[in-house]
C-alpha cells in the first residue's frame, strides 16, 4: 500500500491551567496539542505486517472476551487525554519513582485489556524488534476494538513514540469525571484541542462497556435531601439499577461491586442507541444526562440518535483526532519501549546523589475519593 499522509491537523499548543482540587491540592498543569507528523502506513517498510499482527491479536482476544473492546477504547482515551498518546498509562513503574497513571483511582482495577496490549506488543516485537511503539500499538488496538464492535474500518496514522514519564498526580483536575457537567467537560476537551462536538461524539463510547455500581450509586441512593433517587432517571430504569446495586456501605470492596452496562439494549455494539437511551432518561452517569440538559449539546444528541451512520463516521474521525493529541514524533523524542510496562534501561545511569523516595502506592480505588475516569 502506498504511504499517504494523515489529514493535516492544526498544531496549536494549548496551555492548561489546573482548575480543580483534590485532597486540597491544586492539579498540575498539563500542556496539550494536536500534533502534525503522524502518517498512515508509517510501518510499511520497517514492519509491514505490524497492523495486521495487532489486528489478529485483538480479534482473538475479543473473540474470547467481548468486554475487552470497551476496555481498550477506554485505555486509549485515558492515555491520550492526560500527557498525550504516549503509552504512559501502560507503565508499571517510572525512572523517577513517581506512582504511574495506571494506579490512579481513575484507572486501577477498572482498566481492562492491558494483557491484550502485552500480547500484541510481544507478537510485534518477535517480528520487528525495537521498531513499533507501544503508543502506536495501543492506537491500532483501540481502532481494531472499535471495528470489532461495529464501527466501519478507519485508518490510523502512526509514528508515535513512547513516553518515559507517568504520574498519577496528573489526572485529578485534568480528566473528565462522571459528575462533570457540560461546561467543565467542554473546557477540558478544548484545552486538549478537542471540540464540544468531540465530547458528545466520544461520549458515545458508552454504547459498549459498563460501570461498577459505586460509580453511579449517588444517583440511586441518597441523591439529595428531598429525593433518594435522581429525578432525572427513568423510574423503571432506576428501580432496575437498585435491584442490581445494593446500597453502599462502609467497608465495601469496590472490586466486588456489580457492574452495569451503559447501554442495556445493544451493550456489545458501538451504535447510536446510546443517544436514544440518554434521551429516554436511561443514561447511567450524571455526565451522560448532562448532555441532554445542556442546550448546547442536546441538539447534537438528537442528531446522532436519529443517524447511526453519521455518528459512526464522526466517532472514527474523533478517534483519529484524539490519537494526535500531544504525541511524541521523531527520534529525538521518547523511545520505542521493548516492553510496554517498562521504560527501556539506559546503558549508563548515574546514581542520584540523594535516594528518591517513592510515593505510597494505592492498591485499589477507595470509595469516597471522589474521582474516577470519564469512560
Amino acid at each position: 500500500m502506498a504511504t499517504t499522509s494523515m489529514p493535516r491537523l492544526t498544531s496549536t499548543f494549548l496551555a492548561v491551567a489546573a482548575a480543580a482540587l483534590l485532597a486540597g491540592a491544586a492539579a498540575p498543569a498539563v500542556d496539550a496539542a494536536i500534533v502534525d507528523g503522524l502518517q498512515v502506513g508509517f510501518y510499511n517498510r520497517s514492519c509491514p505486517a505490524a497492523e495486521e499482527a495487532v489486528r489478529d491479536v485483538i480479534s482473538s482476544e475479543i473473540a474470547m472476551d467481548r468486554t475487552i473492546a470497551a476496555g481498550l477504547i477506554r485505555i486509549f482515551f485515558h492515555d491520550c487525554f492526560i500527557t498525550g498518546c504516549d503509552a504512559s498509562i501502560l507503565l508499571d513503574e517510572t525512572p523517577s519513582g513517581d506512582v504511574p497513571e495506571k494506579e490512579s483511582s481513575a484507572n486501577g482495577f477498572t482498566l481492562h485489556g492491558l494483557r491484550s496490549i502485552d500480547v500484541a506488543k510481544s507478537t510485534v516485537e518477535s517480528m520487528c524488534p525495537r521498531t513499533v511503539s507501544c503508543a502506536d500499538i495501543l492506537a491500532f488496538a483501540a481502532r481494531d476494538a472499535a471495528v470489532a464492535a461495529g464501527i466501519p474500518f478507519y485508518e490510523v496514522a502512526a509514528g508515535r513514540r513512547d513516553g518515559t514519564r507517568s504520574n498519577m498526580d496528573d489526572l485529578p483536575g485534568n480528566m473528565p469525571t462522571p459528575s462533570h457537567q457540560v461546561p467543565r467537560m467542554t473546557e477540558l476537551f478544548t484545552k486538549r484541542g478537542l471540540t464540544q462536538e468531540d465530547l458528545v461524539v466520544l461520549s458515545g463510547a458508552h454504547s459498549i462497556g459498563g460501570a461498577h455500581c459505586f460509580m453511579f450509586s449517588n444517583r440511586i441512593y441518597g441523591f439529595s435531601q428531598g429525593a433518594d433517587i435522581d429525578p432525572a432517571l427513568d423510574p423503571a430504569f432506576a428501580a432496575n439499577l437498585r435491584r442490581v446495586c445494593p446500597p453502599p456501605k462502609q467497608g465495601d470492596d469496590p472490586q466486588q461491586s456489580p457492574k452495569v452496562s451503559f447501554d442495556g439494549r445493544t451493550s456489545e455494539k458501538l451504535d447510536s442507541t446510546y443517544y436514544t437511551e440518554v434521551l429516554a432518561a436511561r443514561g447511567l452517569m450524571s455526565s451522560d444526562d448532562a448532555l441532554i440538559k445542556d442546550p448546547q449539546t442536546k441538539p447534537t444528541v438528537d442528531l446522532f440518535a436519529g443517524d447511526d451512520a453519521l455518528w459512526q463516521q464522526k466517532f472514527a474521525e474523533a478517534m483519529q483526532k484524539l490519537g494526535a493529541v500531544d504525541v511524541l514524533v521523531g527520534e529525538q523524542q521518547g523511545q520505542i519501549r521493548r516492553e510496554c510496562r517498562l521504560v527501556n534501561k539506559q546503558s549508563r545511569q548515574p546514581a542520584p546523589s540523594v535516594p528518591r523516595l517513592k510515593k505510597p502506592r494505592f492498591p485499589r480505588f477507595m470509595p469516597g475519593s471522589g474521582f474516577h475516569g470519564f469512560f
